[in-house]
């Protein structure tokens, strides 16, 4: 056993290098796949505290009331990550992602921290995205210039909406100005910055949802992601669920929004994603196309490819158990191996995604089985007219994307 005294806390983390080592010898073993190639990889960290639980949330989040052991959280972060590094050893990280939560309640100090832990630890890309998720409401000017000196390169902004009626609806902490201030700052500072919208909120009509369209693309982020509000089980919403729009004002609201976009100059190029010209989120895109990812930190998950098999991991999602467990040397509380009659409906349900689809040999590539594993489904899908596919490519068509989770679902197996 190895201690690892982090800085600036007194509390040690204990940990058994050997027992990732094995673990990663034994998924090099021979299994059910042949992978001749290993995906991209990315990390995600996750940041678990937030000002305020909002009553749509179903994330990882917790309220950080009379603050939090920041400290001691990133003790343990990098104590977590020292531990899995047998699992990607010998491989690059192209794009990071810093989510939770509201990770922009860090201090500066704290961030520089996490992200020379990373480097220390990490082979990065020399052109890696790095991207911070933020809340309007924690933006202070001089905190944002720290980020972007210690390596954040794009911002992710949580407005929901400049609408102060329905952001207090939502139960968000900032109301309009702060939201439109939040995005000011975020453009004196970064080039590359994502805003979140979301539309069918309580009593929300279709202009209301326009005038927030049309005030972030005054903006001209290079991104936009617009989300569907949806009551999430064990949320405060799903228990007293608000007046919202019906499915005919929704559809409504969906059209307009791809009509703004488009006039916009922006690509539709996933459900919820518009970007401008090669402005894609490089991060999300790994995901839907089924590429690697190490999960760090309170509940985080990950999916890691080896040559003969996929497997998937989630850490306690309690941060005081996630740091308790860690202290112990063994942060993961579940952890599986995809099976061959998983894996094409997993690839599918990632890949279905992407209203461009995906190139046919990815599948192959990623799942290590050939495209004829799943061909049933994938002529039951062009039958119906929610799939197309050529010799190149595999995609929804526009009925599918409409209709994306009945084409999601036909890949399940028995």
């Amino acid at each position: 056993m190895i201690p690892i005294k982090p800085i600036g806390n007194d509390a040690a983390f204990n940990l058994d290098n050997s027992q990732p080592a094995r673990a990663a010898t034994a998924y090099l073993q021979p299994g059910a796949l042949n992978l001749t190639a290993l995906p991209p990889l990315s990390l995600y960290v996750h940041f678990p505290w937030c000002v305020k639980k909002c009553p749509y949330c179903d994330f990882n989040s917790h309220e950080a009331t009379g603050g939090f052991p920041e400290d001691e959280y990133l003790s343990a972060v990098r104590a977590d990550l020292e531990q899995a590094l047998p699992l990607i050893w010998g491989r690059k990280i192209y794009t990071i992602f810093i989510g939770g939560g509201t990770p922009s309640l860090m201090s500066a100090k704290g961030l520089d921290r996490l992200l020379s832990d990373i480097r220390t630890l990490l082979p990065l890309d020399g052109a890696v995205e790095i991207t911070m998720e933020a809340n309007p409401g924690t933006f202070e000017a001089e905190k944002f210039k720290s980020y972007r000196n210690s390596g954040i390169n794009r911002l992710s902004i949580g407005i929901q909406s400049f609408n102060a009626r329905h952001l207090k609806a939502l139960g968000r902490i900032h109301d309009g100005d702060e939201a439109r201030r939040a995005v000011d700052i975020a453009m004196a500072n970064f080039d590359n910055f994502n805003l979140d919208l979301m539309y069918a909120l309580p009593s929300q009509t279709l202009e209301e949802a326009r005038q927030d369209v049309q005030t972030a693309i005054a903006f001209a982020p290079p991104h936009l992601s617009l989300y569907h509000l949806t009551m999430e089980p064990n949320t405060v919403f799903a228990k007293y669920p608000p007046v919202v729009p019906d499915d005919d004002a929704s559809a409504d609201m969906q059209d307009m929004i791809a009509e703004e976009t488009t006039a916009a100059g922006y690509q539709h190029y996933e459900v919820s994603a518009y970007a401008q010209p090669k402005r894609q989120a490089r991060h999300n895109i790994n995901y839907w196309e089924f590429g690697d990812y190490l999960g760090i930190g309170a509940g985080a998950h990950t999916k890691l490819s080896f040559p003969h098999r996929v497997i998937r991991q989630a850490r306690y999602k309690q941060p005081k158990s996630y740091m308790e467990q860690m202290r112990l040397g063994n942060p993961v509380q579940e952890e599986t191996e995809i099976t061959r009659s998983e894996l094409g409906f997993e690839f599918m349900l990632n890949a279905m995604r992407l209203t461009n689809g995906v190139e046919v040999n990815l599948f192959a590539e990623r799942t290590g089985m050939p495209l004829n594993a799943i061909e049933r489904a994938l002529n039951d899908a062009e039958a119906k007219g929610l799939l197309y596919r050529d010799y190149k490519t595999i995609k929804p068509t526009e009925l599918g994307q409409r209709f994306l989770n009945d084409l999601q679902q036909m890949f399940l197996t028995d």
